[in-house]
């Protein structure tokens, strides 16, 4: 506003900044950098496309110890995230794992057989173990 007061009616930068009640310095700042915001683009895009699983700390690395620029790490970083460069992070992929196969169950007594160790305590502290041999198809002991 306090520009088109002083193009239009030809009046004093001071007076038009006092009426609008903005400062002089903001009334004469002009952005400078717009063609260097455009190669910092250039080159974070070239460096993301060449380096896909480079993030931002590497590429600001990259372009401040190789590149040897010297541009500031939020204007670097406010410029990667305009461009929407930033990794997404991948979730973890869980395994997706089979459900075991049903045991075999025999179709007829002494096809298949099973041992297994056994061990107890007896109530004085004195232990002892067991050799179990069971019969798959109806369960029973060797010695029943």
């Amino acid at each position: 506003m306090a520009l088109n007061a002083v193009a239009r009616h030809g009046s004093s930068i001071a007076l038009a900044c006092r009426a609008f009640g903005v400062s002089e310095t903001c009334y004469r700042y002009g952005p400078k950098l717009k063609a260097e915001n455009e190669e910092i683009a250039d080159l974070l895009v070239g460096l993301t496309d060449a380096r896909k699983t480079w993030g931002f700390g590497l590429c600001f690395l990259h372009l401040r110890n190789v590149k040897g620029h010297s541009w500031n790490h939020k204007r670097v970083y406010r410029i990667y995230c305009e461009l929407e460069l930033n990794l997404r992070i991948k979730p973890r992929k869980r395994l997706k794992r089979d459900k075991p196969d049903a045991l075999a169950v025999p179709e007829a007594p002494n096809l298949t057989w099973s041992m297994d160790f056994m061990a107890d305590r007896l109530g004085d502290g004195r232990a002892f173990r067991l050799l179990n041999v069971l019969d798959d198809f109806n369960r029973e002991g060797l010695a029943c």
